[in-house]
């Protein structure tokens, strides 16, 4: 168990007096408040005899509770049982030879399960290979019915990106409610986007991109009809002549970790800053985020008099203090922590410090500390249960979010 200090948040109300109509000069009792709402929260290792190796991702397959699968950065996802005492794992694929992860930002960086993998048995990962100077692959793999596992021969390349720098990646990857595909990707890397790749929609990078892949192959995917610009031509490794059709919403730097709102199916984005500000959004089709103009919400080129032609976060924080890079999360959904029903829970990197906006926040909310840990961390993770666990990466360790002690 964590044993920093945490912050308590309160819900302020007010004394109601029940004043006496009947003309006596005497008042009713005074209702008292009741005790301040606690959103304090701890995190606790589980899963306490198993170790990864530098784990950027987390989860479980649809309507399966019984196993767990851990994405490790170098190339290989592993898989275990969902049991306290479970003491080893197992490879579920192992892609290292073609995985590019020298780049401190590279690897194999996401996975999703097809909505219907119990039928199908597809799953789709995001990875970098040498390129030039690396390439962003986003590619399909299919269950060997013999094994249990994926079958490493079964690849069927969807998406390729060339970056133009090796850092800014991006590489989550996740199914949204409506049965599409969405990919994050960052804006080619350097500092300050210097190819303006953000902001020029006909490109992907800097985008978050939505893709009908239920489509009979050799066709890739095919373009959502409500996609933006979905009457343009598709994008080639992602360029285009017009804005590329594949996009959703745009104006990201690098959009490490999002996640869909189980109960409402809205998109949350957090999106890595550049030297002052990270952020939050709460992504809408269409919409425009801001990067290079804005640094969260804040002007960032030219640095006073930017763009207000987009839209501002739901709630940012500044670097101090440890803060370096947010790590996006999850809208807490379970039932072990009431008081942080319909909070989203994200982090930072650097600092270990945990935060939590309501769901139903407005522009510039600010955040509630809800713990400060000694983590380095790297994603969050939902269960089928919607309890909320946190990757420590450098100890490759897994840990849950519980109510204080």
């Amino acid at each position: 168990m964590n044993d920093h200090p945490v912050i308590a948040v309160s819900l302020l109300l007010a004394l109601v007096a029940a004043s006496n109509s009947c003309g006596g000069g005497s008042s009713g009792p005074v209702s008292q408040p009741p005790p301040p709402v606690s959103l304090e929260t701890g995190v606790q290792r589980v899963f306490n005899q198993l170790t990864f190796n530098l784990p950027v991702a987390l989860m479980q397959a649809p309507s399966d509770i019984s196993r767990w699968f851990v994405v490790e950065q170098s190339g290989v996802i592993r898989v275990f049982n969902n049991d306290p005492t479970v003491s080893s794992s197992s490879v579920f694929i192992d892609i290292s030879g073609r995985v590019n992860s020298g780049p401190s930002e590279a690897g194999l960086l996401g996975m999703a399960f097809h909505p219907d993998f119990a039928a199908n048995g597809r799953v789709y990962v995001s990875y970098t290979r040498t390129g030039s100077p690396l390439v962003s692959v986003i590619s399909r793999f299919v269950i060997d019915p013999a094994t249990g596992d994926l079958d490493e021969t079964s690849e069927f390349e969807i998406l390729t990106v060339p970056q133009d720098f090796s850092n800014h990646n991006g590489g989550n990857i996740a199914f949204g409610q409506d049965g599409f595909l969405y990919i994050g990707f960052g804006d080619g890397g350097s500092g300050g986007d210097p190819n303006e790749r953000a902001q020029d929609t006909s490109h992907i990078l800097g985008s978050i991109v939505r893709l009908d892949i239920d489509v009979t192959p050799p066709t890739r995917y095919a373009i959502p009809a409500t996609n933006p610009f979905s009457s343009n031509t598709n994008c080639v490794n992602g360029i285009g002549v017009m804005p590329c059709p594949e996009i959703y919403a745009w104006g990201f730097r690098n959009p490490w970790r999002f996640s869909f709102d189980s109960q409402t199916g809205e998109l949350w984005v957090g999106d890595v800053g550049q030297a002052d500000w990270e952020e939050i959004d709460r992504v809408e089709l269409g919409m425009n985020y801001g990067w290079d103009e804005r640094e969260g919400a804040h002007c960032f080129e030219p640095s006073t008099g930017c763009s207000t032609n987009n839209v501002d976060p739901i709630t940012e924080y500044g670097h101090v203090g440890g803060n370096i890079s947010v790590t996006g999360g999850f809208v807490y959904r379970g039932a072990a922590i009431p008081n942080l029903q319909g909070f989203y829970v994200f982090g930072d990197f650097g600092s270990g410090r945990i935060w939590g906006v309501p769901a139903t926040s407005v522009q510039g909310t600010a955040p509630d500390e809800l713990d400060d840990t000694t983590l380095s961390i790297s994603s969050f993770a939902e269960g089928a249960d919607g309890e909320l666990y946190v990757l420590n990466y450098g100890a490759g360790e897994i840990y849950q979010i519980v109510g204080a002690p």
